[in-house]
């Protein structure tokens, strides 16, 4: 039967004699008359002994038998000495890039280029065994508090927020578009009387940014719940979300984390996550300009990208950690379904990690005579909004909810340059394959 790599050692403890190892050649060193090879499954890498010269190429797929052995020196501390080996797939010689290299060395475009074969890479692969974990963790913490988890259409009608930026389908005799989030959905399923939903889905984006914080498809992992008063409630239910995704992914995956050690891969303690300080939007201008001031740097008139790591940079320093809440934006910086606090500032936040945004969010507004209202002075024609506008006709509790970008917070994580690393299969402007 077969085991895998993280076994191994526990076998050669037991001095089992009838081992199976099946998996990929990740390393192949001759000395003499045997030679030794790193083979690597899900599961990680182990090394095998070899009487003769290894006929088999790099990343061919095999089947080896033979004895475990323990060997402090080899990779988890055992060895199989091989009785036999068979070849399931012979791997071409001209492989387009070292995969068992260091991957800083290798471009970004020719990891994405060869993607198959870059995720055999240990270290990229590690980017979604935690990606992985970030969405076991969020799910099930949703699940314990009540949350019922929900699957919506990404084929709308319409735009979500109001914007142009959205990707046409043709749809039999019509058009309709990839949707931009499941806003609508959530808020109608949080009035059908559900009270608290989620949803981990793929959004879309039609924006023309061509930068390494940006795709036009990510993972959205987005939230709604009823009868809040405020958005201060949600910011709370993000920390407690926040806290357990960082507890799961340092608790299941230390040894992921450790191959990116070196670009600063780390998961923020509970108890840094539930301090994390939340500032007005106004206080988090005011603080980004004194630390401009500080660089020489220009005035800043918004939340831009340069502000955001400024903040980030002063929770560090004031607070331990580089998550930041920042609630009350403008009216003119929101979308129009936002509640107002006043005639100028808004219950909305968004959560900044960092040094870039990884959440937007805020309470809802439910109330039908004030949506009628609010939409024309978004440019936004009431009789486009029939179905969403219906949600709130026949009664809907105050509600407001959150989402997650997943590829920004995985990629924050491991240390990440460019978020598209953090993606399985990115699109932006140019690329559509693989």
């Amino acid at each position: 039967m077969r085991i895998l790599a993280k076994d191994l050692r526990d076998a050669a403890e037991r001095s089992e004699k009838d081992i199976v190892l099946s998996g990929w050649i990740h390393r192949i060193r001759e000395l003499g008359a045997v030679s030794f090879i790193v083979l690597r499954d899900r599961s990680g890498l182990v090394q095998l002994v070899l009487d003769g010269k290894c006929e088999f190429t790099l990343e061919s797929v095999i089947t080896a038998r033979g004895e475990a052995a323990l060997n402090e020196k080899a990779p988890g501390g055992a060895e199989l000495r091989v009785a036999r080996i068979d070849c399931l797939s012979r791997a071409a010689a001209d492989l387009p890039f070292q995969v068992n290299g260091d991957v800083s060395k290798t471009g970004i475009e020719a990891i994405l280029d060869q993607r198959s074969l870059s995720l055999r890479n240990p270290a990229i692969s590690a980017i979604f065994r935690v990606q992985s974990t970030i969405i076991e963790a969020f799910s099930a913490y949703l699940r314990e508090h009540d949350f019922t988890e929900i699957k919506t259409s990404k084929l709308v009608s319409g735009s979500t927020e109001g914007g142009t930026n959205l990707f046409a389908v043709e749809y039999f005799d019509r058009k309709v578009y990839l949707a931009q989030s499941p806003q609508c959905y959530k808020q109608t399923l949080v009035a059908s009387g559900l009270e608290r939903v989620f949803e981990v889905a793929p959004v879309y984006r039609a924006e023309k940014h061509d930068t390494p914080r940006h795709l036009n498809e990510y993972v959205s992992l987005d939230i709604e719940m009823g009868f809040i008063e405020s958005e201060k409630e949600l910011i709370e239910l993000e920390k407690g979300v926040l806290a357990h995704i960082f507890e799961e992914v340092a608790r299941k995956n230390a040894a992921d984390l450790a191959l990116w050690v070196k670009n600063g891969a780390s998961a923020p303690g509970a108890d840094a996550v539930f301090n994390a300080p939340v500032i007005t939007y106004e206080e988090a201008l005011g603080i980004a300009n004194v630390e401009s001031a500080k660089k020489k740097g220009a005035r800043i008139f918004d939340i831009n990208p340069d502000a955001e790591r400024y903040v980030c940079d002063w929770a560090l320093r004031e607070k331990g950690v580089d998550l930041v809440f920042v609630n009350e934006f403008p009216r003119r910086h929101r979308p129009f379904y936002v509640y107002p606090l006043d005639s100028v500032r808004t219950m909305s936040f968004d959560a900044l990690f960092r040094g870039i945004e990884i959440t937007s969010g805020g309470r809802r507004q439910h109330d039908y005579d004030a949506q009628l209202e609010a939409l024309p002075r978004f440019g936004v024609k009431p009789e486009s909004m029939e179905d969403y506008l219906s949600i709130f006709k026949y009664g809907c509790p105050p509600h407001g909810g959150f989402a997650i970008g997943l590829e920004r917070l995985t990629a924050k994580i491991m240390g990440l340059a460019n978020v598209k690393e953090a993606s399985l299969f990115p699109r932006d402007r140019r690329r559509v394959t693989p």
